[in-house]
């Protein structure tokens, strides 16, 4: 190891606050291990809309509380310049969130700025809420969502309107990102930053407002067998007392997954979408004899959905039949506000929305953009985000889509219905909308990268025999989205292929939408496109 990033390691270890992290860090540099050192400074962990996410672990390519430090110091600054006074700061369960929380706390409030804490872990969405419902500046939110167990990360919630750009309590978007990235890159030390204990702690008063007016959604409970799981997350509690609040009869848990449990033991990935993560839920809903399984993420943003279908038997609901299943009930009650889904999602809920004459707008992919849509009445992504109710929270909630799920399925109960008859009755006037996302898991951005720009470099002419009539790059937009690095291919026939990077894993994405008059057909032509395009991601 040359001796210029031994320096830049060794002044890490005496400016770290923490004196485990700096112990580990020492041994490293004590046992020449020159692997971990790597790991560990290659770089700073990028500062993003997402806002931070990474692998807890010492040094600035990972998540602890010295990077949490010059994380918020930044936003100090970047608040400063600006005139925000205030900030809240929530946290999820996992590993380090409760001391990069209180590490956070500890900036804000030694910089003079009013600091309010949620009381325990809970919800991304109770943050989002409690930004809003609290009229402050800033919200911080310590999570890494759906990550695995050893991630953890920092999202940022803008209150009002901050240059000239309208936030209401949604995350951030370009160029904010830059501008604290750039604030971040001027905090040189963080060990003599000042720092102060006077935050305040937000009682439950907050938590049960939330619960009150989300329990709005369901006025009507039915005696439908749901289980839930919280998928070792944060979810359980506030999503017991929204059922309670509605009228609804309590869930059955699944057990084994109820209680926060940041090492994620039952499941591979946290995550709803991925292959086996509902496993147990639906072994629960099996047992039971169940009508609806219902799950949120670890920190209760997404909700995913499970059925029993007559042909297959318990299947999980595809992100955009859920979103379909919103939208048409909405467009039943209300035809005011606008509508709005990713670029991503399925074309079927603009077909609803022009339907019954409501506004419709197609964002780029992450709920920071849906969140900006002026009179947002609805809004959802395929990857099991859902806003029911934006004038709650204006953002993803996995709390609100169950509870207004749990609402819809026992009012079809009612008429001798079900969610697939009500999703039949939507592709008999829309046609059926088969949507399906392929990721691939690669070992860094880097490769991600890579691939993208060989496929933009060598674009397909065909796909299992479909010709490719049009290929847009989606860093070079036709259409007034902002520039976003992906490319959307359209085949002969009506198919659609989205291809990107994830926003906060090193992952490829592709989305397929193909649309027929029946299922089978459609169900047919992804069967013919899916090894194709595996192989063409690979």
């Amino acid at each position: 190891m040359d001796k210029e990033f031994l320096q830049a390691v060794n002044d890490w270890i005496l400016d770290d606050p923490d004196a485990v992290s700096a112990a580990q860090v020492q041994n490293w540099v004590d046992t020449n291990n020159e692997l971990e050192l790597k790991a560990s400074f290659n770089g700073f962990l990028e500062f993003g809309t997402a806002g931070l996410r990474g692998p807890v672990r010492p040094g600035p390519s990972g998540m602890n509380r010295a990077v949490v430090a010059r994380t918020a110091a930044g936003i100090v600054a970047y608040m400063k310049a600006r005139g925000l006074t205030s900030v809240v700061i929530g946290k999820d369960a996992r590993h380090g969130s409760k001391e990069f929380a209180l590490e956070a706390a500890e900036i804000f409030s030694g910089a003079g700025l009013k600091t309010l804490v949620l009381s325990h872990p809970l919800p991304t969405p109770v943050l989002a809420f409690a930004t809003n419902e609290l009229g402050c500046d800033v919200g911080i939110m310590v999570t890494a969502s759906h990550n695995p167990p050893q991630d953890n990360g920092l999202k940022v919630y803008l209150g009002g309107t901050v240059d000239s750009i309208v936030y209401r309590s949604s995350q951030i978007t370009s160029p904010t990102d830059s501008f604290i990235a750039q604030e971040i890159s001027k905090v040189v030390a963080v060990k003599n930053l000042p720092r102060a204990d006077k935050w305040s702690v937000v009682d439950d008063l907050l938590l049960e407002k939330y619960v009150s007016r989300t329990a709005q959604l369901a006025k009507n409970p039915g005696e439908l067998k749901i289980v839930y799981t919280a998928m070792h997350g944060v979810g359980k509690e506030t999503l017991l007392a929204v059922f309670k609040e509605s009228g609804f009869e309590p869930p059955i848990l699944v057990e084994a997954q109820a209680e926060p449990n940041p090492d994620f033991p039952t499941v591979a990935f946290p995550n709803p979408e991925e292959q086996g993560a509902m496993d147990l839920a639906i072994e629960v809903a099996q047992k039971n004899n169940a009508d609806l399984v219902i799950a949120t993420d670890p920190d209760a943003d997404r909700c995913a959905v499970a059925v029993k279908d007559p042909k297959v038997g318990w299947r999980i609901l595809h992100g955009d039949e859920l979103g379909a299943v919103f939208a048409y009930v909405i467009s039943k009650k209300n035809t005011s506000g606008v509508f709005a889904n990713s670029i991503v999602s399925s074309t079927v809920v603009k077909k609803i929305a022009e339907t019954h004459s409501i506004k419709f707008q197609e964002v780029l992919t992450g709920f920071k953009w849906i969140s900006k849509v002026d009179n947002l009445s609805f809004g959802y992504e395929e990857a099991l985000g859902y806003c029911v109710d934006p004038e709650t929270v204006n953002d993803k909630d996995g709390i609100s889509a169950a509870i207004f799920i749990a609402q819809i399925a026992s009012d079809l109960a009612r008429n001798g219905k079900t969610i697939l008859d009500l999703l039949d009755e939507i592709w008999s006037s829309h046609g059926y909308h088969a949507t399906e996302q392929i990721s691939i898991r690669l070992k860094d951005l880097t490769q991600v990268k890579e691939l993208l720009n060989s496929l933009r470099n060598n674009p397909p002419q065909n796909i299992a025999g479909k010709q490719v009539t049009l290929i847009e790059d989606l860093s070079k937009p036709k259409d007034g989205l902002p520039p976003t690095d992906g490319l959307r291919m359209w085949l002969e026939g009506s198919i659609r292929v989205i291809i990107r990077p994830s926003g906060t894993e090193p992952k490829l994405k592709c989305y397929i939408e193909v649309i027929e008059i029946n299922k089978e057909k459609a169900v047919e032509i992804l069967n013919q496109l899916r090894p194709q395009l595996k192989e063409l991601l690979s």
